[in-house]
């Protein structure tokens, strides 16, 4: 069930993406119906095949890095086109406006930009305008991305990835978009919130940059990818993270959600102040 403060219409793009992702061949649960009707239940809703298996870290300690890139990989060798027709296909079935480009790239910076604007998110206006004045030009292959690719959100069985979960940020973009926010989410989500006991979290701090470090060289064995672009697609990274943290700092009700109450905010500033140069400020975490 989304979330009633969620366009119920994102329920039923999930359902094309999945499903058209299942069609492909890809480890996705296809979506058995979904709603956009906030009656029955308060809000939109999805009901999905259920997949097998357990998230990446808790299901297989040892090759994490080789397993994400691998089904990573495997993503961005989908054809793009494919999705944007289901897309296309969904929308006019269900009768909501379908533009293909507001799953670019573009599309997802200018979303990012107008969302500082209307909360009045003044510590990351600068950080922002640094995106936008550099945003890469030419002609580079853009593939599907899923914008949260991370190993919780990827289901594994006996050493097999069974499911690829959670559709809301697709995109067609770069891969360097995709491989980057991967990257800001393995090594900065604070130790503490990652699902591993309490005795285990000083190795779990040393060996996230191991897992990093092996899915980077492991995917670019797999798929062409410009190291040179990686730097501006993690400060592109840091700053969905960064809009979002901050939007649920300001909020009238206080978040639910544990990364908002911790340091991961304050972490991705520091980063994308490394990577561009530029300092971005977040309204203060509650409590």
């Amino acid at each position: 069930m989304l979330s009633p403060a969620h366009d119920p219409l994102r329920a039923l793009r999930e359902r094309a993406t999945q499903n058209a992702l299942a069609t492909l061949g890809y480890p996705v649960p296809r979506v058995l119906t979904a709603s956009a009707d906030r009656g029955p239940l308060g809000a939109g809703f999805l009901v999905m095949e259920r997949a097998a298996g357990r998230p990446l870290l808790e299901a297989r300690r040892p090759g994490v890095g080789r397993t994400l890139a691998e089904t990573h990989a495997r993503l961005h060798a989908l054809n793009a086109e494919a999705l944007l027709r289901a897309l296309d296909d969904e929308g006019r079935a269900a009768g909501w406006g379908f533009d293909r480009d507001a799953f670019s790239f573009e599309s997802h910076l200018a979303s990012l930009d107008r969302r500082i604007r209307q909360s009045g998110l003044a510590g990351l206006a600068e950080g922002m305008r640094w995106l936008l004045d550099r945003r890469p030009s030419g002609s580079a292959a853009r593939v599907i991305c899923h914008g949260d690719f991370h190993p919780q959100n990827l289901l594994t069985l006996a050493g097999r990835a069974t499911a690829v979960l959670d559709w809301p940020n697709v995109v067609v973009a770069p891969p360097e978009y995709d491989v980057a926010a991967t990257r800001v989410i393995l090594t900065q989500t604070p130790v503490g919130l990652v699902p591993v006991p309490v005795v285990l979290r000083p190795i779990a701090a040393a060996a996230r940059r191991l897992v990093a470090a092996r899915y980077l060289a492991v995917y670019r064995k797999l798929r062409p990818l410009d190291r040179a672009r990686l730097p501006y697609f993690e400060a592109a990274g840091c700053m969905r993270g960064l809009v979002r943290t901050a939007e649920a700092r300001v909020a009238v009700a206080a978040s639910t959600n544990p990364l908002d109450t911790s340091s991961f905010g304050e972490r991705l500033a520091a980063r994308f102040a490394r990577v561009s140069g530029v300092p971005v400020a977040l309204p203060p975490r509650r409590g």
